[in-house]
């Protein structure tokens, strides 16, 4: 398996993705070599991790998210810093060297970042290609046919030369078929899930304490946990916000996260009139993350195409009733809660608004949501990737 990350080195849900699955298709049996482009420590017992990097480099570091360039430490002590281009590049070189000593039945990629190794282990080796796709091109770009020219070039060829492609949602399926002109039968779609077990409960003590002293003085609070892009929607929703903040003043949005538009963001908060009713927290992990979902009274996703979207499951399992938009993979498998479409600011507007002013429709959108939260498992993910790999692999050895 080829991926790019693994928590707690991660920037984002392809990592927590890749952990679940994994581990899930591990107690089916499932014997995983999990290649890293980078050296960390993950503390992973249920599968091998492997580092993917030139021979005379004794450590790789992620210099900021997922996008960013990648530090170098040589042996002779020279740093180095590569930009994600050429990232991919020598993570397909150090490929080479490690399928010509490991031993699989099947190449499980995820993402364009690591779809130049696959095909090259693909060719190496003659063994089925499995590629995973957790978001493309035009979903990061924001718009349809849009994005960086090379990186489509990358995910086009991988998924016309792949045996089998699986998408994250119906969404994303249409948008490959749409964006790729894909065969429809050559895509699976497999759900990303979230297991009740996995959750980590909150502590009383909430590490939001001037927000939680707001809620004592009648404030309501709205959450956003994600990457700060344009494919996240987060302009609309802070005009959706300056709505509810002119009907409703005793209402924060809390913005976490990281990314490309955080000083957009602020600039826009300030232009809108409501920096004093949003707080930008940064990128956040851990309890500071946990009671960000546990503080709110409703999370927000308006995500203008978002291929799957863990954040409202976790959302509400930390006790929050959400809001996602209509072009979202995660609104294929939840439908007790509320949805808009993206560019819809009034609706948005009115859906937060009515959340704030009465309590009482967020605590049974929370009620009804979290029985569908309940039944949940990545278990059942697994068993339709394990189907995938035992169909790949029987058609090639027939």
């Amino acid at each position: 398996m080829l991926g790019w990350e693994l928590p707690p080195h991660n920037s984002g849900g392809l990592g927590v993705a890749c952990y679940h699955l994994c581990k899930a298709l591990s107690k089916k049996g499932v014997d995983i070599e999990f290649v890293l482009p980078y050296t960390a420590e993950h503390d992973i017992d249920f599968m091998r991790i492997n580092s993917a990097h030139p021979q005379d480099v004794e450590q790789v570091l992620k210099s900021g998210i997922a996008y960013d360039s990648f530090k170098y430490v040589k042996n002779s002590g020279e740093i180095e810093y590569i930009d994600i281009f050429g990232q991919s590049a020598i993570y397909e070189q150090a490929i080479e060297r490690i399928v010509e000593y490991a031993e699989f039945d099947v190449i499980h990629a995820h993402d364009w970042l690591t779809c130049r190794a696959a095909l090259r282990a693909k060719e190496l080796t003659g063994k089925p290609l499995i590629v995973h796709i957790h978001s493309i091109e035009s979903d990061r770009a924001g718009t349809n046919g849009g994005g960086n020219s090379l990186v489509r070039e990358i995910e086009g060829t991988s998924m016309l030369l792949a045996d089998k492609i699986i998408a994250v949602s119906e969404h994303t399926k249409q948008a490959i078929i749409r964006e790729y002109a894909i065969p429809s039968e050559k895509i699976d779609v497999v759900h990303n899930s979230f297991d009740t077990a996995n959750l980590i409960t909150s502590e009383a003590d909430s590490a939001y304490r001037y927000i939680s002293a707001m809620k004592q003085q009648g404030y309501s609070v709205i959450v956003n946990v994600g990457r700060l892009t344009i494919q996240k929607g987060l302009t609309n929703l802070l005009h959706a916000f300056q709505a509810v903040v002119e009907r409703n003043p005793k209402t924060l949005l809390l913005v976490v996260g990281s990314g490309e538009q955080y000083y957009e963001l602020l600039s826009l908060a300030a232009q809108l009139g409501i920096s004093k009713n949003v707080l930008f927290t940064g990128f956040l992990r851990g309890k500071k993350w946990r009671d960000a979902y546990a503080v709110a009274d409703l999370f927000v996703m308006p995500s203008v195409s978002e291929p799957f979207g863990l954040t409202p499951l976790e959302a509400i399992g930390y006790g929050t009733p959400v809001l996602i938009s209509k072009q979202s993979g995660v609104s294929e498998v939840l439908r007790n809660c509320l949805k808009v479409d993206y560019w819809d600011v009034d609706e948005m507007a009115d859906m937060m608004a009515a959340v704030v002013r009465n309590k009482a429709l967020g605590d049974v959108l929370l009620a009804n949501s979290k029985q569908e939260y309940d039944v949940m498992s990545w278990d059942k993910s697994a068993i339709k990737l394990f189907d995938v790999y035992h169909t790949q692999r029987e058609a090639v050895t027939v």
